[in-house]
C-alpha cells in the first residue's frame, strides 16, 4: 500500500497492489513452461520422435506414460491460463480513497469479472484498527472500525506488511481521518 499525496491535503489515496507481482509472474511462467514440456513429451512418445532437447521422450510408451504426461500438460496449461488471467486483470488490486471534501471513504478492488466498490461516510469510522498475529499463519492488517458494520480490511492480501510500515501507515491514516488508532 502506498500513500499518494500528503495529509495536509483533503484527499488521501492509497494504491493497493493486486496479483501483478513478480512472484506470480515467475510461478505463471514456470507452470506454462512445465505444461508445455509435458505436452511435448506426450506428443514425442506418440510420434516416436524427440521434440524436446532433454532426455529421450520418444522412448516412452504412449499408453499409459505418454497419455498421462499429456493429461498433466493439459492441466498445467489450463492452470497457467487461469494464473495469467489473474495477473492480467490485477486481481485484488485497486485503491482506497479518503476524501474529506465529500466526506467519503471509497474502497475499490478488482475482482474476476467486475469491480467491487464500497463507499463509507468518514463520520461513521470510529477507529483505525491494527491487527498483528505472528506464527505459522501471520496476519498484519489495517482495518476500519465502522459503526454498525464489521471491521473493513483496507490492506492487500498476501505477504504480511513489515511491522514498522504497518504502524506508520495506521498512524498516518488515523491522523488524517481524525480517529483513534487501536491494536489487537
Amino acid at each position: 500500500m502506498t500513500f499518494n499525496g500528503n495529509t495536509s491535503n483533503l484527499v488521501l489515496e492509497q494504491k493497493i497492489l493486486g496479483s501483478k507481482k513478480t512472484s506470480n509472474l515467475i510461478i505463471g511462467s514456470a507452470v506454462s513452461i512445465g505444461g508445455l514440456g509435458f505436452i511435448l513429451a506426450s506428443v514425442s512418445s506418440f510420434l516416436g520422435k524427440d521434440l524436446l532437447p532433454l532426455g529421450h521422450p520418444s522412448t516412452l510408451i504412449f499408453v499409459p506414460q505418454g497419455l498421462i504426461m499429456g493429461l498433466y500438460g493439459i492441466a498445467a496449461i489450463l492452470l497457467s491460463l487461469y494464473l495469467w488471467a489473474l495477473v492480467t486483470i490485477d486481481y485484488g488490486g485497486g485503491f482506497n480513497r479518503f476524501d474529506k471534501n465529500s466526506g467519503l471513504i471509497t474502497i475499490n478492488r478488482r475482482a474476476l469479472f467486475k469491480t467491487i466498490q464500497v463507499d463509507i461516510a468518514i463520520k461513521d469510522v470510529t477507529a483505525i484498527k491494527l491487527e498483528v498475529r505472528d506464527g505459522l499463519n501471520p496476519k498484519r492488517n489495517i482495518s476500519l472500525r465502522v459503526k454498525g458494520r464489521k471491521d473493513i480490511p483496507i490492506t492487500r492480501v498476501g505477504e504480511p506488511i513489515p511491522l514498522i510500515q504497518l504502524e506508520k501507515q495506521g498512524a498516518e491514516l488515523a491522523r488524517f481521518i481524525g480517529v483513534n488508532l487501536e491494536s489487537q
